[in-house]
């Protein structure tokens, strides 16, 4: 199967299931089916303080699939960088903006609303971020999820 095509099944399928509504445990044979409700998933802030992510599966560190949320407060964008590889996205929640190049120019960044299926290719050079609201994206990519600065000042 395509990679591209399996990214985009993965990440509509975590988008599914956050908008799914809450299952009961006592209903599913646990050897059948793994889930996390919302209010069980576990956010970290990210050292800075402009996001938070939540990992499903997968190590991002490690060379193997991952999956994970991402939310981006409000206010905050990244500077222009690159990954190693192709990662895929879904906007779950909010609007994402997402700009590409070198030179990092927010007012040049195209708004990405939820239901939007986005992919980063490795080694291509982008910024994003949260504009006016607060953005959940579902990412599932191979690691490791290495970013690799690239601006131009």
């Amino acid at each position: 199967m395509n990679t591209r095509i399996a990214g985009l099944l993965c990440v509509a399928a975590l988008a599914a299931f956050a908008a799914t509504a809450a299952a009961r445990a006592a209903d599913l044979d646990p050897k059948a089916v793994a889930f996390t409700l919302p209010d069980k998933i576990q956010w970290k802030d990210n050292p800075a303080g402009t996001n938070q992510s939540a990992i499903l599966y997968g190590d991002p560190s490690k060379p193997e699939p991952y999956a994970m949320l991402i939310r981006w407060k409000a206010g905050n964008m990244s500077r222009p960088h690159f990954h190693p590889n192709d990662r895929f996205f879904y906007v779950v929640s909010g609007t994402w903006w997402v700009g590409t190049g070198t030179r990092f120019d927010p007012n040049a960044t195209v708004p990405m609303p939820a239901g939007t299926y986005v992919v980063h290719y490795g080694k291509g050079i982008h910024y994003d971020g949260a504009k006016d609201g607060d953005v959940v994206i579902a990412l599932h990519g191979m690691g490791p999820a290495t970013s690799t600065p690239a601006e131009q000042k």
